[in-house]
Order: structure tokens, then C-alpha cells, then sequence
């Protein structure tokens, strides 16, 4: 039965070769309307340019030949990507001065430190900031040595020492620290920098002793208690990724291990050279498992339809121009089928037309359909070399 079958194969290709030899010599001299009808006449089969394929018994098993049943019901797949586990951008920070000065002391002086909030990073000595703090002194004296009876003296004294106190605040000078320093009338030389919460020190850029100006970057700080992990996701799957789909996600730190999660980002454009959208899944990390850098794999439950027909995939018969299907005919007959495909789910095709529910298609050995097919005989493969499945007669043994 092998040896049948692979004769079988052999000479179905050497067919087509010569069948699409012997056309194309033809067609070399036409015009092009001759072309034209050439083409209406072979275009048969509901559009195919494929004929009908009659199989007996014998030969569908010659061939390993199978069926199937076009279904309805629920089609699901899982969208696989990579991505990287990045800081979530509304947790950084990044401490900046608002005066000139001098890096003063310095509490914490490597990148990867952990900080809590309000835990003192630094102290700037500024000449900016002891002056001001002297010119709310004198305001204060003068407001309270002016005559309570001239109006106009006070309510401009009041208005100074208003002024002064507005800038230290400007300047991030607590109003604890502001009270202080009326109540006490001592003038801090330095101004201290904080933490606004907990977190790590991603980046320090500045060293004990050195000049800063407003604006500059001293450090960047990162709540890592909510990460994001960012993907790209090819772009004939972005349609089956909503905002709020929940997502599966391994790191090879924690081998056997998914973190659960949520889309929050699926960007409005797709990249012109990867052909791929940026996803972004949102994780909680408590307990800061999960670090910046880290590569990650992204797992995207998602269904295609609840009620929608679909085929193995083995069944379909894809030449690059057409998808192709052979049903199974009133007379028994395989009948080539032009199918529009959908999405793949696993094993599976969406169907969305060419075919119904519950008809019986061709499910293996499609290639060698679709050779005889394409042939045109329309008379099956009885005739073909390698399908005679009679068994030779035995002559008679003579005395």
C-alpha cells in the first residue's frame, strides 16, 4: 500500500508539471482576449478553476484519505509575546533643587538604595535661601514694631512679610520650618531634600560638594510596588486585546510561576517596520519580585467568536491566491470550495464562508486531491499508474 501510494504521489506531480508546461506553451501566442476565455472556461467548480475529484473506497484508502465535519461553537487562542518589565511611569519621581547652592551632605549615595517616604536624601547650602530667610526676619520686626494705628503701615508690613514667606514656600520650606524660624528667629543654612515615598533609587546623578542650579536632576526615584511589563503584539492580532483583558505573565527568575495582571495600553498605531502595537499589562509587586529590566513572556487568553465555524487546519488547502476545501458532494464527489478564512486558534480556522455546518470535508491527503483536481480529468484516479487495486489473477498451475 506504501509503494502504491508513493507511485501514486509521483505521478500526480509529473502530471501537473506537464499539464502547466503543455497550458503555458499554448497560451504564449493568444491575445488577450483569448486569454480572457481561456480562463472563463477553466474557471469551474463555483470559481475554483479546480474540477470535482471522484474517489472509490479503495482509492481514498490507498491514499490515507479522512474526513471531517465543519463545526459551530466557541474558537479561543492565546496570543504569545515577549516584553520587558519596566518602572510604572506615574510611581517616579525625580528630585530637582529649586535654588542655586552647594551639595552640603549627603544621606544617600548609591543608586539602588531603598528610601521611605519623607526619609531625608540630601542638604543643599544655599546663599539664596539665607537671605530670604533673613528678609522674613526683618519683615517680621518691622510689621511688629509699626504703630497699630496706621492702617496702611501695617497692612503693607503684613503684605511683606506674606511675600517672604510665599517665596520660602516656592522653594519647598516647610510651613513647620517657616514657623520655626519666625518663632526662633535662627536662620537655617541649609535646605533639606526628601523622599515623597517609598521606593529605589534608579538613579543618582550628583556627589557631595557640588554646585547645583534649579532644575538640576539629583536623583530618580521608582515606587516598585505596581510595575508595568510592556509587549508588542503583531498587528493581525491587536483587534482580540482590549483595555481591562486580563493577562498571564512568566519571568524565567521565577520559573513555573505566572503573575496575573491587567491590559492598561494598547497603542492607537502599529510600528511600520515590526508591524506590531505596543501593549502594556499592569502587575502588582508588593513584593518587588518583579524588577525593571527583567525580560517577561505575555499570555493573552482571547476568544474569537462564542458561535462560529471553523475547520482543522489540515483541511484547508492554502496556494497563496485562494484557500481551498473539498467538500464532499451529493454523489460523493470531492467538489473544491473557495473558503474565506478568519483567525487561527490553535489547531483550527475560523470559517467564514465557502462552506456550512455540518458538511463533510476532505481532512488529509488535500495535496493530492488538489493535484488531480487541477488536472480537470473530472474522471478520478482509476486510470492514473499505481491505482489499479485489482490483485493480479493467478494462472492455473499446469499438470
Amino acid at each position: 500500500m506504501k509503494r502504491t501510494s508513493a507511485v501514486l504521489t509521483l505521478t500526480l506531480l509529473g502530471l501537473a508539471s506537464c499539464r502547466a508546461k503543455s497550458d503555458s506553451q499554448a497560451m504564449a501566442g493568444m491575445t488577450a482576449e483569448e486569454h480572457a476565455r481561456t480562463a472563463g472556461a477553466k474557471d469551474t467548480a463555483g470559481g475554483t478553476g479546480r474540477e470535482p475529484v471522484h474517489l472509490t473506497a479503495d482509492q481514498a484508502q490507498a491514499i490515507g484519505m479522512t474526513y471531517t465535519v465543519v463545526s459551530r461553537g466557541p474558537l479561543e487562542r492565546t496570543v504569545r509575546t515577549v516584553g520587558q518589565v519596566v518602572a510604572a511611569e506615574p510611581n517616579l519621581a525625580e528630585i530637582t533643587p529649586k535654588v542655586d547652592g552647594f551639595v552640603d551632605e549627603l544621606f544617600v549615595d548609591a543608586t539602588g538604595v531603598a528610601v521611605k517616604r519623607g526619609q531625608p536624601l540630601l542638604t543643599i547650602y544655599s546663599p539664596m535661601l539665607v537671605a530670604a530667610q533673613q528678609e522674613l526676619l526683618t519683615a517680621a520686626r518691622l510689621a511688629a514694631s509699626l504703630d497699630t494705628s496706621d492702617a496702611d503701615a501695617q497692612r503693607n508690613a503684613q503684605a511683606l512679610v506674606a511675600a517672604s514667606r510665599r517665596r520660602l514656600d516656592y522653594w519647598d520650606i516647610s510651613a513647620d520650618q517657616i514657623d520655626r524660624l519666625e518663632r526662633t528667629g535662627e536662620v537655617t543654612k541649609t535646605l533639606t531634600l526628601s523622599a515623597p515615598f517609598d521606593g529605589i533609587v534608579l538613579d543618582k546623578m550628583v556627589v557631595k560638594g557640588q554646585s547645583v542650579m534649579p532644575g538640576m536632576k539629583l536623583y530618580r526615584l521608582a515606587d516598585l510596588s505596581t510595575v508595568w511589563v510592556e509587549g508588542e503584539v503583531f498587528e493581525q492580532d491587536l483587534a482580540f486585546i482590549r483595555v481591562g483583558a486580563p493577562a498571564r505573565v512568566d519571568v524565567a527568575a521565577y520559573a513555573g510561576r505566572a503573575f496575573a495582571g491587567r491590559v492598561s495600553f494598547v497603542s492607537p498605531t502599529v510600528d511600520e517596520q515590526s508591524r506590531a502595537g505596543r501593549v502594556r499589562v499592569v502587575l502588582s509587586n508588593p513584593a518587588e519580585l518583579l524588577k525593571p529590566g527583567m525580560y517577561a513572556t505575555l499570555f493573552f487568553d482571547v476568544r474569537i467568536g462564542a458561535n462560529v465555524l471553523s475547520l482543522p487546519a489540515e483541511a484547508v488547502v492554502m496556494t497563496g491566491e485562494r484557500n481551498l476545501v473539498f467538500a464532499v458532494g451529493k454523489d460523493g464527489a470531492l467538489e473544491p470550495r473557495d473558503v474565506v478564512l478568519g483567525p487561527r486558534a490553535g489547531e483550527r480556522l475560523q470559517i467564514l464562508r465557502g462552506v456550512a455546518e455540518g458538511e463533510r470535508v476532505a481532512a488529509s491527503a488535500n495535496f493530492l486531491v488538489d493535484a488531480e483536481s487541477r488536472l480537470g480529468t473530472g474522471s478520478g484516479m482509476a486510470g492514473m499508474p499505481g491505482m489499479d487495486m485489482e490483485q493480479p489473477r493467478k494462472e492455473p498451475k499446469r499438470p
